[in-house]
Order: C-alpha cells, then structure tokens, then sequence
C-alpha cells in the first residue's frame, strides 16, 4: 500500500460507521482515553462494525488499496517456486500445509496453486489454510478455490502445529500500533478521548512500560517532537504463528524498516496513515470503520520476536529482489510467447509487474524468512539474488 501521495481528507471524509462511533465513545466517557492500540483494533476488527469485519471489501481493485496479489496473479505465479523450494527441503512431506494469514478471497492461494501446475505432486499433497477473522471471506474463499479447478485441499486453519510454509502479507502493518511522542526529556503517548461531538489527541505517560523497553532494546532515542508508533502486538503474533510451525518456514511479507531506519530522521512524522479509495491522508480519527489504518513494520522487532520463539532466520530482502530471483523475467517472456496471451493480457502484466518492482509501490516491501528444522543452505529459492542474514 505505499506509492500513493497523501492529499487532504477533503473528499475522502466517507463518514464513520455510527454505532461503532458510540461505542468508542462510550467506552472513552466510562473508562477514560484509550490507547491509539485499543482505538486501531476496534476500527479495524470490531465483529460487523470494524473495517476488516465489513461486509464491503477492503482491498482489490473495488476497494481502497491494492496488495500484490491483487495487482497480477504473476505474484503468486512467482512465489510458487519459493513453495515448491521449501517443501523439497522438508524431503517432500503428504501432506504439506500452505498456511496464509490474511488470506482474503483466495487471489494469492489461486495463484500459487496456478504456479504449481507443472508440480502435480506437490498439488497433489498441499493442503491450504486460510487464516480469516471474518467468516464471510472463509466462505468466499472455499467458494472461489474450488471454482478454481485444482483439486488442492482446504480447510480453515487451526491451532495444530503444520509441517509446510505459513505465509503472511501485508498483515503486520495492520496490527494496531501506540502512538508515541517526543516532549523535551519525557517520551509521551497519544491517547484518544472524546470532546465536542469527536474523537481528539490526549497526550499522557506510556500506558505500558513495554514501549520504552522496545525502544531502548533498539537504540531509539527520539528527538523532541518526534512522533512514532510501536506495535506491541508483533511479539505475539510472531510467537503464535512460530508455535504453530513444526517444521518448515515462516514467510512475511510487508512493508517496513529496521528500527533505525523507522525511527529515523526521515520519519519525524512517523508512518501512520488511512487508506480510502485509493487514496490515503493522515486522519486516522475519521471514518472509523471505513477507513483502512496502517504504520510500517518494525522490522527488527519482527526479527527479535522470532529467534526469541526458536526460529532461525533464513533471509531477508525486498519484494522485487525475491520476483528477480524467483525468475519473474522468464515468466515474463513465457507469457509474451503464449499464444492465448493477448495484447490486452500483456499490456496488464506489464502494468502489473512494474508496480510489484517499482520500489515506490510495493518492490520495497521486506521480504523476511524464518525457519524451524529446515535447511538454512543453500539460501532459499528468490532469497540468493541478493541475501541479507537478518
């Protein structure tokens, strides 16, 4: 999701979802403000009011941002081989679990499984798990792989330890996040109340002393008026996903920055922004569970958080130094040699391709690999191109 210009709210103010609005309300009038993180999760999670809990879609083409699955299948096409890779490593196992957190209507599993055409063994044992926290997209899920035609197996996940590959994208950054920042010597946190008929900035000591330990562990130190955003919730959401891997590897996918570099100079502002129709301003107070939110990942919080569950980091590096590596230039060329690839076809994989590379759309997005009992060389398929050891 990043690429797009931030503009004023002006004609992007879509009005809030009123009950939700009274319920925030309610909540800050009886208990006093709440964290940025209690504000984000309810916005965005809360069941039949929250922005991911809605009935009308998020991302895609018909929404109000667009991740890479949804630009061209030819992610998924791609990252087929990063699939096939890990599961020859673990010796091939029946079955093998592809575990998407986030999984959405199926655009990203369809593609994989198209990739994995030319591998019918491997279809033949894979087993997709969508993670889902809204039913509607499990059942649009089950409904658009088995239209799909492969025959692969799928079931919703559970909490059972898999043999396989758990994949997350663009999940991390809508993890709620703490709002920090800078006053002199004091480090303050940005609470939400309610005044005059609206949601409004409370400033206040840290709520937990977690987040000064973060940025201490990390050597942050702010400079006065510096705002920031630490999200708490990647130790725990690492840790989950890490229990639940018996053997194989944990991929993330997500637009971020260490530490250093999130905290930096360049980002006195912090990262936080609202995603509506394609665009994105810096409200995040306003249409409150219409509005998607998001802040850029720690990167070296997400690193700290899986070693310290026992996995081992297998690699890192950016989304179009993975496509390169993964071979996305002879996809390319099969594509434009297919004789049922029409102009129109690939002037849309052009299209597609050049934001999935373009490092001012999503070809700078983090590419993280983790492992639990798998092997660590040769470096993964797509990770050789340009290998960073976290």
């Amino acid at each position: 999701m990043t690429g797009l210009r931030r503009v004023p709210l002006g004609a992007l103010d879509v009005g809030s979802e009123p009950e939700l609005v009274e319920r925030l309300r309610e909540e800050i009038e009886r208990d006093g403000p709440i964290t940025f993180a209690r504000f984000m999760e309810r916005a965005l999670y809360e069941p039949g009011l929250g922005y991911y809990r809605r009935p009308r879609p998020g991302p895609g083409r018909g929404g109000d941002f667009l991740t890479a699955p949804e630009t061209h299948p030819i992610f998924g096409h791609a990252l087929s081989r990063l699939v096939t890779d890990v599961w020859e490593r673990l010796d091939r196992p029946f079955p093998f679990v592809l575990r998407e957190h986030g999984a959405g209507e199926g655009a990203l599993a369809i593609a994989i499984l198209d990739g994995l055409a030319e591998t019918p063994e491997l279809l033949e044992a894979i087993v997709v798990e969508p993670v889902e926290l809204e039913p509607a997209r499990l059942e649009a899920f089950d409904t658009r792989l088995d239209a799909a035609g492969h025959g692969a197996r799928h079931r919703p996940a559970g909490t059972a330890a898999i043999t396989g590959l758990a994949l997350t994208n663009e999940v991390l950054d809508a993890l709620p996040v703490h709002r920090l920042v800078q006053r002199g010597a004091d480090l303050r946190e940005v609470l939400v109340g309610w005044r005059d008929g609206g949601f409004v900035d409370v400033e206040a000591p840290p709520s937990s002393p977690r987040l000064e330990e973060r940025l201490s562990r990390e050597q942050i130190a702010l400079v006065d008026g510096q705002r920031a955003e630490v999200c708490l919730a990647i130790h725990d959401w690492v840790a989950t996903a890490a229990a639940q891997l018996r053997r194989g590897v944990l991929l993330v996918i997500d637009y971020g920055h260490p530490a250093a570099e999130l905290y930096g100079p360049r980002r006195r502002a912090g990262s936080l922004a609202a995603y509506v129709n394609h665009r994105v301003h810096d409200d995040p107070l306003v249409n409150v569970g219409r509005q998607d939110l998001t802040a850029h990942v720690d990167v070296s919080a997400v690193q700290y958080a899986a070693v310290a569950a026992g996995l081992v980091a297998l690699g890192a590096t950016s989304q179009a130094e993975l496509l390169a590596g993964l071979g996305i230039e002879e996809l390319l060329q099969r594509a434009q040699s297919d004789p049922a690839t029409t102009m129109e076809s690939y002037v849309t994989l052009r299209a597609g391709l050049m934001r999935l590379l373009d490092p001012a759309a999503t070809g700078a997005f983090r590419i993280l690999a983790f492992g639990r009992d798998v092997p660590i060389e040769p470096p993964l398929r797509g990770f050789e191109f340009r290998l960073q050891r976290p």
